[in-house]
């Protein structure tokens, strides 16, 4: 039980990281249907809070796999140490300039970054690639799909009365946000508490299945403590910066981000054994910057979209050399 307290501290930081992913990625479920004036923040928040723990606790191992023992063979307590405090860092910052960057892609680089020195070339390449692969894929399907359900919904609203589409678009708009929250907690969550799997079960002695549920739920509760106390700055950029959203747009955007990252979670679990962890941000921005698309090109911000891709460029490269930096000073000084 030497490392009992440092453990404990690894858990406190994981919890923290917890919190800033939903401090940064609650805006992801919630932006469009806040954006688009359907619903209020707080309500908005409330069912973010519940449906992102029904993600995590039902379908969240299936990227904590991945985390923990698919990118390295193992992560041990100086590593782990290390990354939680990497992920903490470049979160806080990017939440504090209101920038909604990819969680997915700040735990991978610190991953990536302790993998480097302690593994070398056992860092399974094959995996990262596929992750890699996903990090372009998953965006381009969101955006595209956004593009397609607005037409598509649409096409079908125009033939029944105004009254009957609005009040059909307000529901499934909800919907859509719970549906949104749910894959958000399924895929994010071994975000926060992958890295911890190995060292929780070396620790406690608990079966991988109870461990990821103990994971699940403290992971669970520290992003919805993160949306309601500082989730709303990316909220404000990604509802309301990218494109002015309508209850139409927010929807198609919203739908399609949920499809696409329920997807990535679920389909390569079923067919590989381990889920692909996705940026649910890049998702949700290339959601919405679909659906404005689909209305027309000059609706979307520019600027804001090329300040949201230049955060996204920096997040692996950044992450990759802090977890490394400070796994190495850690190594010196335990």
């Amino acid at each position: 039980m030497e490392y009992l307290p440092l453990y404990l501290i690894g858990l406190a930081l994981t919890f923290a990281i917890a919190w800033s992913l939903g401090a940064n990625d609650a805006a992801n479920p919630t932006s469009c249907a806040v954006g688009s004036g359907i619903i209020t923040l707080k309500k908005a928040l409330i069912l973010f809070t519940v449906f992102v723990m029904f993600g995590a606790v039902f379908q969240g191992f299936m990227v904590m796999k991945t985390l923990s023992r698919g990118i390295v063979p193992q992560i041990d307590f100086v590593g782990a140490l290390a990354v939680v405090v990497s992920v903490v860092l470049w979160l806080l910052i990017c939440t504090w300039k209101g920038m909604p960057v990819s969680t997915t892609h700040t735990t991978i680089g610190a991953v990536i970054g302790y993998g480097l020195i302690a593994y070398g070339e056992k860092i399974n390449w094959t995996i990262l690639t596929t992750v890699f692969l996903s990090i372009i894929l998953s965006p381009l399907l969101s955006a595209f799909s956004a593009f397609l359900l607005y037409l598509g919904f649409k096409k079908i609203l125009t033939k029944i009365s105004e009254e009957k589409a609005e009040k059909l678009v307000r529901f499934m708009l909800i919907g859509a946000l719970a549906f949104s929250a749910y894959s958000f907690g399924a895929n994010d969550v071994g975000n926060a508490t992958g890295v911890y799997v190995s060292v929780t079960e070396n620790i406690t002695g608990f079966p991988t299945p109870q461990t990821i549920l103990f994971l699940a739920v403290l992971g669970g509760a520290g992003i919805s403590l993160g949306g309601f106390t500082l989730g709303y700055r990316v909220i404000q950029t990604v509802g309301y910066r990218i494109t002015r959203l309508t209850p139409i747009t927010g929807l198609t955007a919203g739908l399609s981000s949920a499809l696409v990252v329920w997807g990535f979670t679920t389909i390569p679990y079923l067919i590989f054994g381990w889920g692909l962890p996705i940026s649910t941000t890049h998702s949700i921005v290339s959601g919405v910057i679909g659906a404005g698309a689909a209305i027309g090109l000059k609706t979307v911000d520019k600027k804001t979209v090329l300040e949201i891709v230049l955060a996204w460029l920096l997040t692996i490269p950044c992450t990759i050399l802090i977890s490394l930096s400070i796994f190495m000073l850690f190594s010196i000084i335990m």
